[in-house]
């Protein structure tokens, strides 16, 4: 499925506006076996949140690194259903293009809706790279064979980076200053890591 889904990807930018971004991301309920998933919406340049939606779905799919995406996904769109308005991003907690398929969980969920999409990961699937300086805004390629997949990102001073990618209909340096636009004091961009603390309330 993820090799039929990559020909669809579209890394350059297509889109109108991206003024909501919606933060996704998905936990889990162990006990219950249950996905759960959780999108903030905000708008850019405010970085407050405007609209917070949780679903959950039965975590089925086995996790296997690298198929991520059929684990969350269900929970994800469960989620989406629950939104009043329509995001012009996606900014989603994983991977976009930097997967050995090129189809991480956010490039996956850009094709699935064809909406432009970003990954922000906390490690490295794949690819090689060299640590960036230790200042936040210092940055390094994240490369796999000849090709860049990503953008190796200290989002914090003398903290690990994040691994920026782009997903769908979006370029790499639009990704990168997305997310780079809407840190804070924290690690993660705002908008994940409101989706991330969304995710592990039950």
């Amino acid at each position: 499925m993820q090799e039929a889904l990559r020909p669809k990807l579209r890394i350059y930018n297509d889109f109108t506006s991206l003024n909501l971004i919606a933060g996704v991301d998905v936990g889990y309920d162990i006990v219950r076996n249950l996905a759960h998933a959780s999108i903030v919406t905000m708008k850019r340049g405010e970085l407050k949140p405007l609209e917070q939606v949780q679903a959950f779905a039965p975590a089925d799919f086995p996790y296997i690194p690298g198929l991520l995406a059929f684990r969350e996904i269900p929970a994800i769109l469960a989620a989406l259903a629950m939104l009043k308005s329509t995001p012009d991003i996606f900014m989603v907690d994983g991977h976009g293009i930097a997967h050995p398929k090129r189809m991480g969980i956010a490039a996956h969920l850009g094709v699935l809706l064809d909406m432009p999409s970003i990954g922000v990961a906390k490690s490295r699937l794949t690819g090689r790279f060299d640590m960036p300086g230790e200042q936040k805004g210092d940055s390094s390629p994240l490369i796999a064979g000849k090709e860049q997949i990503g953008i190796v990102l200290r989002s914090r001073d003398k903290v690990s980076p994040l691994f920026i990618s782009p997903g769908h209909r979006v370029d790499m340096q639009t990704a990168c200053a997305l997310a780079t636009e809407c840190l804070t004091r924290y690690r993660l961009p705002e908008p994940t890591r409101m989706a991330d603390k969304l995710s592990k309330c039950n």
